[in-house]
């Protein structure tokens, strides 16, 4: 199993970008999906996730109102929408996925939950 996160970049303060995470390898939907995020000398943190078969999502407070996480059934495909950008939004953004459902029991926004993750893509804001 693979994942493939794109669309980061660099933007300004304000501005908006759209992260993907294709995933390959699995022919079976995941139970979670998910964004993590990662700064610079700080610890990975939640950004949002998505219950793939009932569409549930889950933000952290930080990026509520700005961010949208969706999914593509077809394609297996999570998107994640950054809108209204801040300089302390700066960050590596990691997708993950879950694929025995261990966001039941430890909760989609702890990142044990996930089995697998994708290699990264840097998302800067300028002020």
């Amino acid at each position: 199993v693979q994942l493939q996160a794109s669309g980061g970049g660099l933007v300004q303060a304000g501005g908006s970008l759209r992260l993907s995470c294709a995933t390959s390898g699995r022919t079976a939907s995941f139970y979670y999906m998910a964004w993590f995020r990662q700064a610079l000398g700080k610890e990975r943190e939640f950004v949002a996730a998505i219950r793939w078969y009932t569409g549930t999502t889950y933000y952290a407070d930080s990026v509520k109102g700005r961010f949208t996480i969706s999914r593509d059934n077809a394609k297996n495909t999570v998107f994640l929408q950054l809108n209204s950008l801040k300089p302390e939004d700066t960050a590596v953004y990691y997708c993950a996925a879950d694929e025995n459902d261990y966001g039941m029991g430890y909760g989609p926004l702890s990142h044990v939950s996930y089995d697998y993750w994708g290699q990264g893509t840097q998302v800067t804001v300028s002020s």
